[in-house]
């Protein structure tokens, strides 16, 4: 946890030495008080020096407005410092979940990443607040006030040897229980966010099943664990106050008693005996406030190895070394999948999603796949940007491994888009300018016509400029997918990746969107997965995918006379047109 802190407490180094000089300097100036009230009672009262006690009055004055000014400046420090710390760790988590696979969110989760990124890095945050402040203050408090109590009276000091390891013990067993319960509770934070972030994002289908009260019923078991399981840790912080202040009280009537016997017998003056007792407060106080820093510690420590697990990952993807970007050859489109296998590292039965998938796709080409649900067809796809990388075999773009490209240069040549139309907050343009950052509003105009979306954009109130909400909520599925198709085609990529990403639109607006591709993207390879046959009949070549492996391959006429799979295909959806 110390690393983490110290690099990533760059930036904000003077605010964090400031912060534990200015709460010395606090501690001295609080240390000094008693001294001078006992010089008051003992000295300056008895004699009646009425001068000598306004002096030290003043002095006892100064000292608070002192101890004052440094306690304000030292908080103000320390909320910079862990604010800043907070800020950099935030920062860092995120730039190294953009370097995820899809992969690695999936083993992460989404919900536990945002957990990991918010309430763990608020909980460090909060730890380097305390610690800058009351692990320098405490222990230099506790320290330094036991040894003035001890030149004060020694015999008197001895009652804190039989209270201070007791308390310690008490604060160590604490301590050792509560590490692994922050732990469980932070695990039980990011199920709460999981169930959370699931229903938000699913509550359009949430409301119309009428599954209200079933999300309910699950929210409320996600919450009363994490409830539970904060309980079980406020339980065992609550038992030790009552033991502390059983502890600070008995000392605290073991020293009056003692004290006050060796004041009657002269042994002992009264001046000295007020001194101590405020030095014996101020230990066990500073005792009380190592323990809550140290609670505050064991969950930080929980928080600091759940963000070291996501900052010390390597991803799953990087990028390639094979190749320099000199020297890539030219974009062209050309993909080749060579006995590749695929399976995802969470799959519970292991077994291969692809088998043995040979395909060439020549550039310039228009190439569909299809097949039915859950044999692989978006998993293909998926990996010749590098989303995953193949179990086995090799995946090649213009004839160079994709493991041997820079990610960057990968990705420029690919345009996606995916079967979840992921629109964000702001304009359509905005929106559109992900596929070229640069592009002129001619280039706008132009690929939104190829996609068939300008005519809706035009209607909106803004055109371009309208304001999209979260997700393009306030737009229909099919133009929510034209605009996603138009960002792609903005991009003029050297591959184009259509992830059954034209269902929601009707068919002569899909025939316009083919169209466009013939006329405007004619050197671009286009790879379409759909449902459909009139989405793919008139395509170069349609791949079959079937169990993991391609059970057929060649065009509409050459399949529908040979090909059984795709001969059902046709004949199931000829029959429900006819219906």
């Amino acid at each position: 946890m110390l690393r983490l802190m110290l690099k990533h407490i760059k930036g904000y180094e003077k605010q964090a030495v400031l912060s534990p000089i200015l709460i010395i300097l606090e501690v001295i100036c609080e240390l000094l008080l008693p001294l001078i009230m006992a010089e008051i009672v003992d000295v300056a009262i008895p004699a009646g020096d009425v001068g000598y006690i306004f002096r030290l009055g003043a002095g006892m004055v100064a000292l608070a407005l002192a101890s004052m000014a440094c306690g304000v400046g030292a908080a103000k420090a320390a909320a910079f410092a862990s604010q800043g710390f907070g800020c950099n760790l935030r920062q860092s988590l995120f730039d190294k979940i953009q370097t995820f696979s899809f992969a690695d969110i999936d083993r992460f989760s989404s919900a536990s990443l945002i957990t990991r990124i918010t309430n763990d890095v608020n909980a460090m945050t909060m730890m380097l607040a305390m610690g800058l402040r009351m692990l320098i203050r405490a222990p230099m408090m506790l320290v330094t006030a036991l040894v003035v109590s001890i030149v004060l009276n020694a015999k008197l000091a001895l009652v804190l040897v039989a209270v201070i390891p007791v308390m310690t013990v008490i604060i160590a067993l604490v301590m050792r229980v509560c590490t692994r319960l922050f732990q469980v509770m932070q695990t039980k934070i990011d199920h709460l966010n999981n169930t959370l972030q699931e229903n938000l994002v699913a509550v359009r289908v949430v409301k119309a099943f009428v599954r209200e009260n079933h999300e309910r019923k699950k929210f409320k078991s996600a919450n009363d664990e994490l409830t539970q399981a904060g309980l079980n840790v406020g339980m065992k912080i609550v038992a030790i106050m009552p033991v502390m202040m059983l502890c600070m009280n008995g000392a605290m009537v073991a020293v009056l008693y003692f004290g006050g016997r060796m004041v009657m017998g002269g042994t002992f003056g009264l001046g000295d005996l007020q001194a101590f007792t405020g030095y014996i407060s101020q230990i066990i106080m500073s005792v009380m406030m190592v323990a809550m820093t140290l609670l505050q510690l064991s969950r930080a420590q929980a928080c600091a190895r759940r963000i070291n697990e996501v900052l010390d990952a390597t991803p799953d993807i990087e990028d390639g070394e094979g190749v320099q970007t000199s020297k890539l050859p030219a974009a062209k489109g050309k993909v080749e999948f060579r006995k590749v296998s695929f399976k995802y590292a969470a799959s519970n039965t292991g077994d291969d999603v692809l088998k043995d998938i040979d395909l060439t796709i020549e550039p310039g080409k228009f190439v569909a796949i299809v097949g039915g649900t859950g044999v692989g067809k978006s998993s293909l796809v998926n990996l010749i940007p590098r989303f995953y990388d193949p179990t086995g075999g090799q995946v090649l773009l213009d004839g160079v491994d994709v493991k041997d490209y820079p990610l960057d240069d990968l990705r420029s040549r690919i345009g996606m888009v995916l079967q979840n139309n992921v629109l964000f907050t702001g304009t359509v343009r905005e929106n559109l300018l992900w596929g070229k950052p640069d592009a002129t509003q001619e280039e706008l105009e132009q690929a939104t016509k190829d996609a068939q979306a300008f005519g809706f954009i035009m209607s909106l109130p803004q055109g371009f400029d309208t304001l999209l909400d979260q997700g393009g909520v306030n737009l229909s599925g099919g133009q929510k997918q034209r605009l996603c198709i138009a960002r792609a085609m903005l991009k003029k990529p050297a591959v184009l990746i259509l992830d059954d990403s034209t269902s929601a639109v009707d068919s002569a607006t899909e025939s316009a969107i083919r169209k466009s591709f013939h006329e405007n993207l004619k050197d671009t390879t286009v790879i379409m997965i759909a449902q459909r046959i009139s989405s793919v009949q008139y395509a170069d070549q349609i791949v079959i995918l079937d169990d993991d492996h391609i059970a057929g391959c060649g065009s509409h006429d050459e399949l529908l006379e040979s090909n059984p799979i795709y001969q059902e295909i046709y004949q199931s959806q000829q029959e429900g047109v006819m219906a």
